[in-house]
Order: C-alpha cells, then structure tokens, then sequence
C-alpha cells in the first residue's frame, strides 16, 4: 500500500482511470491532489526499477521464466553490468535464438520485464535471492514482473480472487483485462494477451492445468517473502503494514506465516528482522544502498 494515498500499486499504475472519473468542486479537486500524488510517487518508485509504461511485455510474451534462469546462469558475475547481458544474448546467443531480429526482441522483452540493470536495486535484489533460494525462483520472477508491466500487474487482483480449486477461464480474463481499458485490444491481442497472463500465473504456482486453468496456493518461500518485504519497503509501508502488502498477497501467503518466513532470512543474514511486542522492523543493509537510502529518506 502506498502510505500517502492508501492506493495499491497496482491501481497507482491505472492513472488513467481517475482522470476519467474527474467530476465538479471539492471532490474534483481532491481527485487532481490524487492524481497528482500518485504520478509523484510514481516517478520515486521508477527510481528504484519500478516501471509504469502503459504497455507491457506480455501482450507478446510470458513472464519468460526459463529465459531469466538460463540469462542468469550464463551471466553469473556479481560484477556484470546490463551490457553484459546483452552481449550475452545477442553476441554470444547465451539463449539459442535464431536469428539478430529475434535476439534483440528477446533482451528488450526481458529488459522490460526485469530491467537487467544492477544498478536498480529491483533487479539487484533479485540476483541476491536468485541463487539463495532456488526453489523461491518463479515467485521471485513474479514479484519483478508485477512490479515492472502493468498490464500483468492489473490482472492480480482477478486472478487472487478465485478460491483454490475454482477454475479460471481465458474468456474470463479477457473480458477483465477489456474492461479495465475498453477497446485498447483487438480481439487476437486480447486471447494472447489473455494465454500470457494465464501461462504466467501458472509458471507461478497460482494456477494449474494445460487448457482448463485451476486456482491453486502458491507456495511461498524465505528469498520470495524477503523480496516481497523489500518492495514493500520502498513502497514506503514500514512495521507490521509491511506483512499484508499487495506483495505478500501475491504469495499467497498468511501474515503468521511471512513473520516465520522473514525471522529466518534474518538468521541468514539476508535481511534484519526485529521484533518487540506489537513493534516490528524490518531493514535491507544488504540490498538498498546509500544512496537509495536519501531517496527513500525524500519519499518519507
């Protein structure tokens, strides 16, 4: 949740919408302050990797899982930098594609998707969990593709809705994803767009199935809450709001069960987790530095 407009991320993303709901006097001017607030605090979290383009990559593509693992397994440097992996792609051909055209499209997509820069604490923290917590791999990829493509992100809340067991149909998600934005897609970019976000959502955990789609929990991990916890963190939430965030939601993941989770990456040194009573901190010394520190210390 965003603490200065209680609004959450993903409907920050959707300015739109209340541009188009402005009415007349106080309630018009209250909903400029917002707007206005909201585009601020965007541009603060596009600081620190967040995105809020009006596309997104998977109205062509999945949240391109098996791409990252083999990218980041072929690059493992801790010193690589973002031309790194785009020599790796598109000079060496790290990722077997066929042709210059289809390399490129492939680092741009993935560019979108996780930034590929370091220099973005997003991504930087994402290399950080990657290799400690294997098993924590597709979430964590989730987490980034949330932050990073609105379009994804927009569907969270349709598809966390359903309880386990429910199916979840394509035609369903389409007419969800035409609402939000009537008219934005055809029809055969919508059914793909539709086929991506579902393929996404699978390759999560969250559903199941080839063809028919069924909701099922995700299983949340110690690198996937810790990561959660660092988005929200640089959203601006602090103390016990920092376990019901929309990223902890995303996990499907109880606040009894992330407060485990996240006393156990603090024994493992990946993050600090303190705890008194009803008072809780949480703090990333090895993630954010100095100077996402002053940037963090402007948005308070």
């Amino acid at each position: 949740m965003d603490q200065q407009t209680n609004q959450p991320i993903h409907k920050i993303g959707r300015l739109w919408k209340f541009r188009k709901k402005l009415t007349s006097g106080c309630a018009k001017t209250e909903q400029v302050r917002l707007v206005v607030s909201m585009t601020e605090k965007n541009k603060q979290l596009t600081r620190f990797g967040f995105s809020f383009e009006r596309g997104g990559a998977h109205t062509s593509r999945t949240m391109m899982l098996e791409e990252l693992k083999s990218l980041l397994s072929y690059v493992n440097r801790v010193d690589a930098v973002k031309q790194d992996y785009l020599h790796a792609i598109d000079d060496e051909n790290c990722l077997g594609k066929r042709s210059a055209k289809t390399r490129i499209l492939t680092y741009r997509h993935l560019v979108d998707l996780y930034s590929l820069d370091p220099s973005n604490v997003l991504f930087r923290a994402l290399l950080y969990f990657w290799d400690r917590d294997t098993s924590g791999q597709p979430l964590l990829a989730l987490l980034c593709t949330y932050a990073r493509d609105p379009v994804f992100r927009s569907t969270a809340s349709f598809i966390l809705k359903f309880p386990e067991g429910a199916t979840v149909s394509r035609e369903a998600l389409e007419e969800y994803i035409d609402d939000i934005e009537p008219g934005r897609f055809s029809k055969a970019t919508l059914k793909s767009t539709a086929q991506n976000i579902n393929s996404t959502w699978t390759k999560s955990g969250h559903l199941q199935g080839r063809t028919r789609k069924i909701r099922t929990p995700a299983i949340p991990t110690v690198g996937s809450v810790s990561y959660a916890l660092l988005l929200g963190y640089l959203s601006g939430v602090r103390g016990q709001s920092l376990f019901r965030t929309e990223y902890i939601e995303l996990l499907d993941c109880s606040f009894d069960k992330a407060i485990e989770f996240a006393e156990e990456a603090s024994r493992k040194g990946w993050i600090v987790f303190k705890r008194v009573g009803n008072v809780i901190e949480v703090l990333f010394p090895n993630l954010i530095n100095q100077e996402e520190m002053e940037w963090l210390r402007e948005q308070s």
